[in-house]
């Protein structure tokens, strides 16, 4: 079990060690209603045509623009530390190959 301690808001956040393992992800869905944001996060594996939902986070909406705002200005910070960060091209929104065989039955 890990303390996290962030001064500047003065907040005591517990972190068990199995959350801190984390989950892997390389694919997000998003969807919301009027009341909440939904993030899905998938894992797809290469050959296999059906990916796993690893975790759901909901979120309100005021809540999911705070979110918003804090990734843009990390990936800002990261590249400006790392460079670039390459943009694959692909639509998120649609099914996509990675590069492994395809299954059959």
């Amino acid at each position: 079990m890990t303390d996290i301690k962030l001064d500047k808001n003065k907040l005591n956040i517990e972190l068990s060690d199995e959350v801190a393992e984390g989950q892997y992800s390389n694919m997000a869905i998003i969807t919301h209603s009027h009341a909440e944001f939904i993030i899905d996060f998938v894992k797809m594996m290469p050959g296999v045509p059906k990916g796993k939902v690893k975790s759901r986070i909901i979120l309100t909406p005021e809540h999911a623009k705070r979110l918003y705002k804090a990734l843009a200005e990390n990936l800002k910070k990261f590249e400006a530390q790392h460079g670039p960060i390459k943009d694959s091209g692909g639509n998120p929104g649609t099914p996509f190959s990675m590069g492994g065989p395809t299954a059959q039955a």
